[in-house]
């Protein structure tokens, strides 16, 4: 039989209040006795001034309330002991580098001091949090020194010389409450203005009322990217719009009066405000010109306009909006290359008829239903990668080649749904092919848009024009298909023959099966 002594010991759980700000510590009484060991070392603090450690009775109740109030005051009067600046071992004990703006600007310091210029020369993104943000820019008004500890390692220089030459800058907020904290990063404002040199931002989980000296990047930055902050895209473009009620982009000729003109954003190129709350594209898009990549999925748009403003751009992605139509889009996104409308309620394509240099479209995941409205883009030139997937019309028999039909002689060019075109598909493209040229004929004929010869009503007097289309080779296939369209004239009227014939190869002998129909041509 073997004894089995359970090991009990206390935590104390500290509640620290710093103005509006509260947070809690857990420690056990061997980490108070750790930060006392360092205390009296490095500030010369009374060594009896910590509750001594007792063997015996150590889990009693009435031991532990009495050692609960005596490392309580133990606290306190560190604390008053050191009014102007927390020891460096005090501050990490009560977690003074998360959660307090000395703390944490101290703990930023010391960590760019160490590795600040080797992240500049790597180039990398730099992650900062909104309330690391916060505190800088709360330090910065306060009027005292900027190294209070006496430690030149935390000087907040450190920090203002990193911030002047980064160039890549992520912010990640949260949301709810920071770690053991009351403290909500939303709600926090920073500001960005110290950033001199930036050229890529990211910010997700933030407010967009809580950000500051967006505007003083608009000389600098070439790429932007917004996520799970805004609700419209003025609030991050022209934050300076809920100040003036009339306003106008510089360069811009206006005939009406205006109460501001607003730099425009010089170097941005890319912008990406995917997995907002966006429901309009507003008129702060006059402000980035130069804009060529452009990503507003994810939102809540319901219509598309002012893009016709944005004469640059290549690549627009409009996926999972609330897009039912897209009336003459040319009139809007220009010479765009790619256009993702993924995830909308689409049911027809009348708008996109005309987007001449498209190169790259996905449709997947609509409302597309009918076969006749891939007509519509079927002409488009450029058109090489189109995506279809997830739409009823997928369920149509055939619903590839039929789709591959309505681009004619480019089908070869064209990548549907992530997948090449392959040589059978073609050849059932000839085959559908051949036979609406056959019924066009027809068509035209019917409708008296080509002249009917008249012939002598001598018996045996025709002609015959033939036009034979072999689709395969029957060396590598063992089935083939051929096509014959015969137009024949005669004293009886003219006719169009489409001879289907089917070749197999049991034991390599073919067979032949043919299906012959005859169209007769009213005069």
């Amino acid at each position: 039989i073997t004894e089995y002594f359970a090991v009990v010991f206390q935590v104390y759980i500290i509640e620290v209040t710093d103005g509006e700000h509260r947070w809690t510590v857990k420690h056990r009484y061997s980490d108070f006795h750790e930060l006392h060991e360092k205390l009296t070392a490095e500030k010369k603090v009374d060594k009896r001034l910590l509750p001594p450690k007792k063997m015996l009775g150590k889990n009693s109740k009435s031991l532990v309330e009495r050692r609960q109030k005596e490392l309580e005051l133990y606290l306190q009067t560190l604390l008053l002991q050191f009014p102007q600046a927390t020891p460096s071992p005090l501050a990490y004990f009560l977690n003074f580098h998360l959660y307090e703006i000395n703390g944490i600007t101290a703990a930023l310091a010391e960590e760019l001091f160490h590795k600040g210029e080797q992240l500049l020369q790597a180039g990398e993104v730099f992650s900062l949090s909104p309330l690391q943000l916060y505190s800088i820019s709360q330090q910065l008004r306060l009027a005292k020194p900027t190294c209070c500890n006496g430690d030149a390692k935390t000087d907040l220089g450190h920090i203002l010389d990193f911030t002047c030459r980064l160039r890549y800058l992520k912010i990640s907020g949260t949301r709810g409450s920071v770690g053991t904290s009351n403290i909500q990063e939303s709600s926090l404002p920073f500001d960005l203005s110290v950033f001199k040199s930036l050229l890529q931002i990211e910010i997700s989980e933030c407010s967009s009322q809580q950000i500051q000296g967006l505007s003083s990047l608009r000389s600098s930055l070439a790429t932007m990217s917004i996520h799970r902050t805004t609700e419209t895209m003025m609030s991050i473009l022209v934050p300076e719009a809920s100040e003036f009620s009339q306003w106008e982009p510089e360069g811009a000729e206006s005939g009406c009066p205006v109460t501001a003109v607003i730099p425009v954003w010089r170097n941005l190129t890319t912008l990406d405000m995917s997995h907002n709350c966006i429901s309009t594209i507003d008129s702060s898009v006059k402000l980035i010109r130069k804009v060529e990549f452009l990503d507003l999925s994810y939102n809540q748009l319901s219509s598309v306009e002012n893009l016709q403003h944005l004469y640059n751009l290549v690549h627009v992605d409009l996926s999972y909006n609330s897009l039912r139509v897209l009336e003459a889009a040319h009139t809007r996104l220009g010479n765009i290359k790619t256009l993702s409308l993924a995830g909308n309620l689409l049911d027809q394509l009348t708008g996109l008829s005309k987007l001449y240099s498209l190169v790259n479209l996905d449709l997947s995941h609509n409302q597309l239903a009918q076969l006749e409205e891939i007509r519509k883009i079927g002409s488009l030139p450029c058109l090489e990668k189109l995506n279809l997937s997830s739409n009823p019309m997928c369920i149509i028999p055939d619903y590839r080649t039929k789709v591959l039909a309505q681009f004619g002689d480019r089908a070869a060019e064209v990548c549907l749904d992530c997948t090449m075109t392959t040589e059978k598909e073609l050849d059932t493209v000839e085959v559908l092919k051949a036979i609406q040229k056959a019924k066009e004929a027809k068509d035209r004929k019917s409708s008296g848009e080509k002249k009917v010869h008249t012939l002598n009503p001598t018996a045996g007097d025709h002609s015959s024009n033939v036009c034979d289309i072999n689709l395969s080779k029957p060396s590598s296939f063992s089935m083939r298909f051929c096509v014959q369209l015969h137009i024949e004239t005669s004293s009886l009227g003219i006719y169009t023959e489409i001879k289907l014939a089917l070749f197999t190869f049991p034991k390599g002998k073919p067979i032949k099966q043919e299906l012959r129909h005859k169209i007769k041509h009213k005069p």
